[in-house]
């Protein structure tokens, strides 16, 4: 995975560890926080989540600046995880950048692609519809996630 691609609006670009300052930071605002279960990072911590194996990591940009992170990701499946910063949010970035992404990983084989967003985050799940990703089921609480949530495919 790793490559850059470009979308109508955005660019996604691999992330380096010259960024694990800029993602720790964004991981610390309450408004990224709160939808990756409070999950936040050192820059050293954020430094060692880039060098996962099985996480290619992007740093999304809309007119020469970042505004978002995007993951794609290989256990028993494919899938993605995204943000934006909220001041980039409402723009259409997350659905053009995740769009772009998940042509290329289709196009290479990596199928089905997923996205889990939670049930009560109607945002991202209409962010996710306009990518491309439709509904397959609603799934309660598990390892992996603090609250009921949606399971979607990558459609086109």
């Amino acid at each position: 995975m790793g490559v850059r691609v470009r979308g109508r609006l955005t660019i996604v670009r691999p992330a380096t560890e010259a960024d694990a300052e800029l993602l720790a930071a964004w991981h610390a605002d309450p408004e990224v926080a709160r939808f990756w279960d409070w999950e936040t990072f050192t820059v050293e911590e954020m430094r060692v989540r880039l060098r996962r194996p099985e996480v290619d990591h992007y740093v999304i940009e809309a007119d020469g600046e970042p505004v978002g992170y995007l993951q794609a990701w290989s256990d028993d499946g494919f899938g993605l995880d995204m943000f934006l910063i909220p001041s980039a949010r409402g723009r259409g970035y997350g659905p053009d950048a995740a769009r772009a992404l998940a042509r290329r990983l289709v196009a290479s084989g990596c199928q089905p692609l997923t996205v889990d967003p939670y049930a009560w985050n109607e945002r991202a799940v209409q962010a996710w519809r306009r990518a491309g990703f439709e509904p397959v089921d609603e799934r309660p609480p598990d390892d992996e996630h603090a609250d009921r949530w949606v399971l979607m495919e990558f459609r086109g």
